[in-house]
């Protein structure tokens, strides 16, 4: 199966050059060509987009106004007026988000069809607005830091009236795992420890914060904290290790 995915990859490559994003969502020049050893994971967001693609990380009519608050609280600290009136890049940058990144590639279309054509993002993957997974992240390259602003929909119950475990679990690996595919390219997933503290209620908004601790070769550890958005109560914490890995191994399975 990896040889026969290997033969694809290679076919396509005389049909069309695909260029990828890197997670940094700087636009590669334009010699820029597919490779396996490229930097590819779920956050490395092709260009240029489908102008169908529906990025899922801008604000929607579900959103209540608190989670509303936060996302123009961080979005505005995106960009800064200097003191000529000329506008520059701020501290944050908020990360754009699709239920499939491969398939916005150029000729990604094909690509999708065959590489599990069904597929999609595990919190990308529900129509209704609302109903499961409502977030956006914002990175600081400076501080080395990446918060989410999280809102829980009716389906992500766990005990009557509050969010699934297994759900915040989910939306700690995806705000851990984000920052550390900026800090270290292509990651997996190595170890997610958790600690509940208090539960946090179906349709609330909780922030959700990311801070790297070292680096040490291929591992990269993390710590996590989601708190009320007021910072007053914490939910849970949580440490958080990656490891670096060969995206040649993750596509073809060698």
């Amino acid at each position: 199966m990896a040889t026969s995915l290997g033969r694809i990859f290679r076919s396509f490559q005389s049909i069309s050059s695909v260029s990828f994003m890197k997670t940094e969502l700087i636009h590669p020049p334009a010699s820029s060509s597919f490779r396996t050893s490229s930097v590819f994971s779920i956050l490395s967001l092709p260009l240029p987009f489908s102008s169908k693609s529906r990025d899922f990380s801008l604000p929607n009519s579900s959103w209540n106004s608190e989670m509303k608050r936060l996302y123009e609280h961080y979005n505005s600290q995106c960009e800064v007026e200097s003191e000529d009136g000329e506008k520059q890049k701020g501290l944050w940058r908020r990360l754009p988000s699709y239920n499939r990144s491969l398939k916005y590639a150029t000729g990604g279309v094909y690509l999708s069809k065959l590489i599990q054509s069904k597929a999609r993002l595990f919190t990308r993957n529900i129509k209704e607005q609302g109903a499961a997974f409502e977030y956006v992240l914002f990175n600081n390259e400076e501080e080395q830091r990446c918060v989410g602003i999280f809102q829980a929909g009716h389906l992500l119950e766990g005990p009557p009236g509050n969010v699934h475990g297994g759900a915040i679990a989910t939306i700690i690996d995806t705000v851990t795992g984000t920052h550390a595919t900026l800090l270290s390219g292509t990651v997996m997933t190595a170890n997610l420890n958790i600690n509940y503290r208090s539960p946090i209620p179906l349709g609330g908004t909780v922030h959700i914060e990311s801070s790297l601790d070292r680096k040490e070769g291929r591992k990269t550890f993390l710590s996590c904290r989601v708190t009320s958005t007021d910072g007053s109560k914490l939910h849970t914490e949580a440490t958080a290790l990656f490891v670096s890995i060969n995206v040649s191994t993750m596509l073809l399975g060698g």
